[in-house]
């Protein structure tokens, strides 16, 4: 029998994105299939935390996140900079648990993958999309093309399309889909890098994220101070995955050795974590981190963009996850409405509407984020904010919120309130 290569949704990639918007759509009633061009599980470069926010769109899936199976608690943030370590409890909120969560990146995906396929979706490991099919007369994407790929990745066999009415792309930062159809990163928003590995330590069971806001490329205090940050997530199995990012603010590569950069990190300042510099036991691995909406727009006939492919990591702090199962359950809600609509014309109007209900949800936000990295891109910015700022309670209390994206959208404290407030009048770009 041939492979089935028709379906109502195909989807590129099952990272965060494509699993969830598989999971809905396919609770939803739709023949959704979803191609990853990996076997799982597998590695991902990520810092392995997730913020309330995070957490809530876990509970919106409906996945089981039990302590037993390597699910961590974490009840808050601690800053580390200028001088200063204080700790920010997550605050118990209407819109948001009071807890957030870390587990290996590699498990992540794949527990997330089963659990897509549990509700019907079509998932299939080791297929490489080679691009993408569109409509002769009208342009339309009206599929993908893929090759399936042996246990070590290479392409294999005949090359296979793949036709649906709407194709998501939710394949990463690579944005291979986008790219095949002329749909450059926008060069005036912010890009990141980030590396990490994993190290045994001691305090593998603490329940805190820990971010340090002031990187140096030496010794504390007595070398150049970088922009970015960096961070620890301890995993409750004798390690945490440590790591630190850099910005960019306007996506120009930075021209610093991030893997020395890394290393003079590790060994210069966590020396209370009780790790071995010499001794990380995983690859030191690096990734680019694509922000604030770099790839629009986020549907043009026939194709959508999910997650990183659109650019949807938040500029504060690097968090992609959430926003990217946050775009795969609004490009779902699209999709219903898109199989409720009676005429073609109301059909595109329902699909165009996902474009602007992720700009509604996020535009204000993320261009406030491009104002910060404008800001934290001055490492003496930084290190008056780290020396001043974080020792003031009120300032810290809207920080903390702003950073994390962690904030209640009606009602709350005046905390709550002026983050609302600012990311409705930001203009969403």
């Amino acid at each position: 029998m041939g492979v089935k290569t028709q379906a109502d949704v195909i989807v590129v990639g099952a990272g965060p994105g494509g699993s969830a918007v598989a999971y809905y759509l396919a609770r939803e009633g739709f023949d959704v299939i979803a191609l990853e061009k990996s076997r799982f599980p597998r590695e991902k470069v990520c810092g392995d935390g997730l913020t309330p926010r995070a957490v809530r769109e876990l509970q919106l899936l409906d996945l089981p996140t039990p302590r037993e199976e390597g699910w961590i608690p974490n009840w808050g943030l601690r800053m580390i900079g200028g001088g200063h370590r204080l700790e920010f409890p997550w605050h118990e909120q209407e819109s948001f648990p009071n807890y957030g969560l870390s587990l290996t990146r590699a498990n992540f995906d794949h527990r997330l993958a089963e659990h897509a396929r549990s509700a019907g979706a079509d998932i299939r490991e080791g297929w490489h999309v080679t691009g993408s099919v569109r409509d002769d007369l009208t342009g339309r994407v009206t599929g993908v093309t893929a090759k399936a790929t042996d246990e070590k990745g290479r392409k294999v066999g005949d090359e296979v399309t793949y036709s649906a009415p709407v194709v998501i792309a939710a394949d990463g930062v690579s944005a291979r889909i986008a790219l095949g159809l002329g749909m450059e990163r926008m060069e005036n928003r912010p890009m990141g890098v980030a590396v990490r590995t994993y190290f045994e330590t001691p305090r593998h069971d603490e329940e805190w994220m820990e971010g340090h806001l002031t990187i140096w490329d030496g010794e504390p205090g007595k070398s150049n101070l970088l922009p970015g940050y960096g961070w620890i997530f301890p995993l409750g199995d004798g390690t945490a995955n440590i790591g630190l990012g850099t910005l960019s603010p306007n996506g120009a590569p930075s021209g610093l050795d991030h893997r020395a950069l890394f290393d003079g990190w590790i060994k210069n300042s966590l020396g209370d974590w009780g790790i071995d510099p010499e001794a990380p036991v995983s690859k030191v691995q690096g990734a680019a981190i694509p922000m604030a909406f770099n790839r629009q727009p986020h549907y043009v006939p026939g194709l959508m963009l999910v997650g990183d492919s659109g650019g949807m990591v938040s500029p504060f702090n690097g968090e992609g996850i959430a926003y990217a199962m946050h775009s795969a359950r609004r490009a779902c809600e699209s999709l219903v409405a898109w199989r409720e609509a009676s005429t073609d014309g109301a059909r595109e109007a329902a699909l165009e509407g996902y474009a602007r209900q992720m700009k509604d949800d996020l535009g204000g936000y993320y261009s406030l984020g491009r104002v910060f990295a404008e800001l934290i891109a001055h490492p003496a910015v930084m290190k008056v904010c780290t020396k001043y700022g974080l020792p003031r309670p009120l300032i810290m209390q809207f920080t903390h919120k702003l950073l994390a994206d962690v904030y209640e959208p009606r009602g709350g404290d005046w905390a709550d309130r002026l983050m609302s407030t600012l990311t409705k009048v930001a203009p969403a770009a």
